[in-house]
């Protein structure tokens, strides 16, 4: 099955973890070429932060478009598929870290509240209107061209966490169930465990075991963080990747069904209009 590129974290600076780009800088790299084309959705390893400070524009995120104009920060997770519109006429800032750099720079506390960067199945990409990226950019801006280097990653990381914190409660976020902190480790392996395992297994029993806890502890962890069970997240994911391959893909239906792990196409089938109402033909002659 011909699939969606996966884009890995890279750095004309050398930098393994973080990098701030200029958009006029990035769509000129993507007029002279790049390896995979931008404007065509691809997955990628990494967190991105889109700010736009001029102009009006588009962004697609897992088959959605999102209006852009000056004020928009738009939250790109890892793992999520997105796609540059062609002929942008919007400037600003991408702003790519990796998951090592949230790590290894925020605080556990802080990873918590920042919903989007894992949560983002229920969490809006869209932030408008911030009144907060002018001083995020400046701030960033004379840290990163500083002669004086000392703790420089450890001070960009503060000013980045500090900025997701604040965009956080603008967005409807605030509004999630009040998070358990010892839970939430827990909610985040077996996220993690669905993206990698999603294809051999939509059984809630099978991760529970693979977490060593009972299959109702799980769902009332998932619970806590989704409003929704084990079961229903799994399928959500398979659902969600199922269109991103549709959409983003040549590949046949039957392929397709046979790569989300369904040995039947009628079973695909069946699976595919319970979530989503229409079938994977229907959606596929939609697009």
């Amino acid at each position: 099955m011909n699939t969606i590129p996966n884009i890995s974290f890279e750095s004309e600076e050398n930098e393994k973890e973080f990098e701030f780009l200029h958009l006029s800088k990035l769509f000129a790299k993507i007029k002279a070429g790049l390896e995979h084309n931008p404007h065509l959705p691809h997955r990628v390893s990494f967190f991105a932060l889109l700010i736009v400070t001029n102009g009006v524009g588009s962004h697609q995120i897992d088959l959605k478009e999102y209006p852009l104009k000056k004020g928009t920060v738009l939250k790109i997770a890892k793992g999520q598929v997105h796609a540059f519109q062609e002929n942008p006429n919007y400037d600003g800032f991408l702003i790519l870290f990796t998951e090592e750099f949230v790590l290894n720079y925020f605080s556990k506390s802080s990873i918590e509240f920042i919903s989007h960067l894992y949560n983002y199945h229920i969490s809006k990409p869209l932030v408008e209107g911030s009144n907060l990226n002018e001083a995020f950019i400046e701030e960033t801006l004379v840290e990163l061209e500083a002669e004086n280097t000392y703790a420089q990653r450890n001070i960009v990381g503060a000013i980045l966490e500090l900025y997701l914190l604040r965009l956080e409660r603008l967005t409807d976020s605030a509004q999630l169930p009040k998070q358990n902190h010892q839970h939430y480790s827990m909610f985040l392996d077996f996220k993690n465990l669905v993206e990698k395992q999603y294809t051999l297994t939509r059984n809630v029993k099978d991760y529970a075991k693979m977490l060593q806890v009972s299959t109702k502890h799980l769902n009332l962890i998932v619970k806590e963080f989704t409003l929704n069970t084990a079961k229903h997240f799994i399928d959500d994911f398979v659902t969600l990747e199922t269109k991103r391959a549709i959409a983003s893909t040549s590949s046949s239906l039957k392929e397709i069904g046979y790569a989300m792990g369904f040995d039947e196409v009628t079973n695909f089938t069946k699976f595919f209009k319970k979530h989503t109402g229409t079938t994977p033909k229907q959606f596929k002659a939609g697009i």
